[in-house]
C-alpha cells in the first residue's frame, strides 16, 4: 500500500484522534458482534499500528493483528497482540481458528472500484477466506467507508455469491454524512 508511508503512516499511527475513534468503532463493533464468550480470539483484519487489537487485549480478549505494512505492527510495541505481517485477504491461518473477525476502516483499501476485475477476486478471496478461519457460530463485523451505493450492494453480492455467510449492512446515523458509520455483521452458522 503506497499510501501509507512515511510521515503519512507516521501522522496516522499517532493520531490521539485517530485512535479515539477507532477506539469508538471498535465498541460499536462489539456491540453488534454480541460474543457470548468472553475469551474470544479475534482476528484484528487490516488492523494499521493495532488501534482496536489494543483496545480489545486491554479489556481481555486474545487478539491477532493482521496487516499487510509492516511499519504499521512496528510502531508500536505490540508484541502481546501475535502481530502478524500478512495481506489478510489471504490470511494465513488454519480452518475454523477464530471465535470472531473484527476489521475497522480496511476493507475501502481493498474494494473501491466494481469495474476492476482483480479486485473483485481479491474480495471474493477475503471472503472466502474469512469464512473458512471463523469458526462455527461465529462472526464477522467489518466498518467501511464505501464511496457510494454501488460498491456497497457489489460487496453484498459478491460476499453472498461466494460463501454461505448470512448477514446485513448496519448503517448508524445514515442521515449525516460526517457522523455516517456502516458496518457488515457476517454470521457462520454451524
Amino acid at each position: 500500500m503506497d499510501y501509507f508511508k512515511g510521515d503519512v503512516l507516521k501522522q496516522y499511527a499517532s493520531s490521539k484522534s485517530m485512535m479515539k475513534t477507532q477506539e469508538k468503532i471498535t465498541i460499536r463493533a462489539l456491540e453488534l458482534l454480541n460474543l457470548e464468550r468472553e475469551n474470544a480470539l479475534i482476528l484484528d483484519a487490516g488492523s494499521g499500528p493495532g488501534f482496536a487489537s489494543m483496545y480489545l487485549n486491554e479489556i481481555g480478549y486474545k487478539t491477532v493483528a493482521i496487516d499487510l505494512i509492516s511499519s504499521f505492527l512496528n510502531y508500536y510495541n505490540i508484541r502481546e497482540l501475535n502481530p502478524i505481517n500478512s495481506d489478510m485477504c489471504y490470511p494465513p491461518f488454519k480452518p475454523n481458528i477464530f471465535d470472531a473477525i473484527i476489521s475497522i476502516s480496511a476493507l475501502q483499501w481493498i474494494y473501491r472500484d466494481i469495474n476492476n476485475e482483480k479486485m473483485n477476486n481479491v474480495l471474493r478471496n477475503l471472503s472466502k477466506a474469512f469464512f473458512q478461519i471463523l469458526k462455527p457460530n461465529s462472526r464477522v463485523i467489518i466498518q467501511l467507508y464505501p464511496k457510494n451505493k454501488k460498491i456497497l450492494e457489489n460487496i453484498g453480492k459478491i460476499i453472498a455469491e461466494s460463501t454461505a455467510f448470512s448477514g446485513n449492512f448496519i448503517i448508524d446515523n445514515p442521515n449525516s454524512l460526517r457522523k455516517r458509520k456502516i458496518y457488515l455483521l457476517l454470521n457462520k452458522e454451524s
